[in-house]
């Protein structure tokens, strides 16, 4: 596995916890940093920092995104998996513009197959490719 799927999981990972720790995002991934250090080599932690801290400075923008381009699914409802891999998905398409969005999308796909349920890869995929027409206006 690269070190850029290695980073995307462990920041999937992260947000997870930050949703279930209420302590803050800054103490939350202090603990998590803490707890993961050994995973967290130097090909790995600048581009999950990126990511963890993007999706944290950028939430509210990806959330609206996210409402706006889920189909009958508030975010609230989602799972908390699928909702934190298009979080990270949704902020490489805005933020990250030298990774194509078909790796983008591809990746949050196949994470989501990993972590989520069966109907994860299709509804990730579904939303982020509406994510992506938006973006491309």
């Amino acid at each position: 596995m690269g070190d850029r799927r290695q980073a995307r999981e462990l920041a999937l990972q992260a947000l997870f916890f930050f949703d279930m720790d209420k302590s803050g995002p800054d103490q939350s991934l202090e603990a998590f940093c803490a707890n993961n250090e050994q995973l967290l080599t130097q090909g790995i932690k600048p581009f999950f920092l990126d990511l963890v801290n993007g999706v944290t400075e950028n939430k509210s923008q990806i959330d609206d995104l996210l409402n706006t381009c889920s189909k009958n699914w508030k975010l609230s409802r989602m799972p908390v998996v699928d909702r934190n891999i298009m979080r990270i998905a949704t902020f490489e398409l805005l933020k990250c513009r030298d990774i194509p969005s078909s790796v983008t999308i591809n990746e949050a796909v196949e994470i989501g197959k990993k972590y989520g349920t069966r109907d994860s890869g299709p509804f990730i995929n579904g939303v982020l490719d509406r994510i992506k027409s938006l973006e491309e206006l």
